[in-house]
């Protein structure tokens, strides 16, 4: 059974850092691209980041130069290093591994930033 388990979300005032850890388990993370999804109240779920097997990373214009997505194979774990933090940051982070067959999905971890 593959489980995604996220955490390290909070309240942090707005110009603050956090880091976002995805902990995988009945799945080998080296082989999946893994991804952060958020979604704010009344709004769309959106991509945040993704890394490929390969370490290609990808992100959404309104977050580029502010957050990294890393991975660390041995430890079967993905990150979400979030800098520099907007209140419109604000949402549910979902962490993501997704294969040519199936996409997984945490259960997702509250970021909260203050004004």
């Amino acid at each position: 059974q593959v489980q995604l388990v996220e955490s390290g979300g909070g309240l942090v005032q707005a110009g603050g850092s956090l880091r976002l850890s995805c902990v995988a388990s009945g799945i080998s993370i080296s082989s999946n691209t893994m991804g952060w999804y958020r979604q704010a109240p009344g709004k769309q779920r959106e991509l945040v980041a993704k890394i490929t097997s390969d370490g290609r990373t990808n992100y959404a214009d309104s977050v580029k130069g502010r957050f990294t997505i890393s991975r660390d194979n041995t430890k079967n774990t993905g990150y979400l290093q979030m800098n520099s933090l907007k209140p419109e940051d604000t949402a549910v982070y979902y962490c993501t591994a997704s294969s040519l067959w199936r996409t997984d999905w945490g259960q997702g971890t509250q970021v909260t930033v203050s004004s």
